[in-house]
């Protein structure tokens, strides 16, 4: 995990699987070769087990841990100076003092003295971390500042295409095997709906997906039918506390299972499991007017559940779509199963505990 892990935060909690994968599979090869008896069952529940264990517990810790963090006050630093759980100690010469200091941030995009790269060169001999301090501030937030598009950690706009083929593949199996065991469930939520309030069970909604193609995305009702809404876009928005919401459906949007129907949507191709959550079209397009960039977000296929329901949960205003912003932007750069494998565990304690609900 420490060689893997170049940097603190998500980074670092992302490194867990790939570190206890090849840790098992060395194992298994030591069990193999040396014709040791092993239980498959229990060494594949350990691996399992360990990895849910660790991620919980690195959590956990980096929640209560005080990052001592020294920094180059050159360049643009500003964003590093907020950061929560981080002591800064500025670095006004290059010979100051980095006793007990875990790591010194620099913005390595300005051209520095030859004091400071020098000083930089011997903090790396020393196995001191030296960090972007952009790159820093992204790991430990989870968030991409939108002060330009950002390239992904291959140099590059556009996403892994293998990853994204190979996952598109696995969302279908996945939503036919859940479909198919979760079918009793929803049928018997449909008629919850029926019996508790007028008018259908389903509820479709135009939404901007994958390529910027629109298409219709199925939940089950959890309001009120109102045909009064004089503004289009007001309508679209789930407000805190929202009248429009029925007994069932607070109990349904705080469970999640109002999403359950989406599943056809990813049997259709639409949707993934995992991905920035799809806005209706009325107020993507306003999005638009509002943000720039915000049609980057479309670079990937919109998913159930996303990086940014996880960290900020439901959010409408468009300061607070512009903050949503960055996490979505965070994820289509890092990109990969291990931040998927991280956003699935969050879903879990997020569906325990109701946060982000509305």
């Amino acid at each position: 995990m420490r060689n893997i892990s170049g940097y603190p935060g998500a980074e670092a909690i992302a490194s867990t699987l790939p570190a206890f994968s090849v840790s098992f599979a060395i194992l298994l090869l030591i069990f193999i070769f040396a014709r040791i008896p092993y239980n498959r069952t229990i060494l594949f529940l350990g691996f399992a087990f360990s990895v849910f264990w660790f991620f919980v517990m690195s959590a956990a810790a980096l929640r209560r841990r005080i990052l001592r963090i020294g920094l180059v006050p050159q360049g643009d630093y500003a964003a590093i100076l907020n950061l929560p759980n981080v002591s800064i100690t500025l670095l006004h010469a290059p010979d100051t003092s980095i006793d007990e200091l875990d790591a010194v941030a620099v913005d390595l995009r300005i051209d520095l003295s030859d004091e400071w790269d020098r000083r930089l060169a011997d903090f790396a001999l020393a196995r001191m971390p030296v960090y972007h301090t952009k790159h820093l501030v992204e790991s430990l937030t989870g968030r991409v500042e939108l002060e330009h598009l950002s390239e992904n950690s291959f140099g590059s706009l556009a996403p892994r295409h293998d990853y994204m083929m190979l996952k598109a593949v696995l969302d279908w199996v996945l939503a036919l095997i859940v479909g198919v065991l979760t079918s009793p469930v929803m049928i018997i939520v449909a008629v919850i709906i029926r019996i508790n309030s007028r008018g259908p069970a389903l509820f479709r909604q135009q939404r901007m997906g994958y390529e910027g193609r629109p298409f219709t995305i199925y939940k089950f009702r959890t309001m009120h039918i109102v045909n009064d809404e004089s503004d289009e876009r007001c309508a679209a928005m789930t407000k805190d506390s929202d009248c429009r919401i029925t007994s069932v459906g607070r109990f349904l949007r705080t469970s999640r299972l109002d999403e359950l129907p989406q599943i056809a949507n990813v049997l259709k191709g639409e949707m993934s499991w995992i991905g920035p959550r799809p806005e209706a079209m009325v107020l993507s397009r306003w999005y638009e007017k509002q943000i720039p960039f915000y049609r980057y977000r479309h670079v990937v296929r919109p998913g159930i559940a996303g990086w940014a329901q996880v960290c900020q949960g439901h959010v409408s205003e468009v300061d607070d779509v512009r903050s949503k912003l960055h996490y979505d932007f965070y994820y289509i750069k890092q990109y990969s199963p291990w931040i998927d494998l991280l956003i699935v565990l969050q879903t879990i304690r997020v569906i325990l505990t109701g946060h982000g609900a509305r």
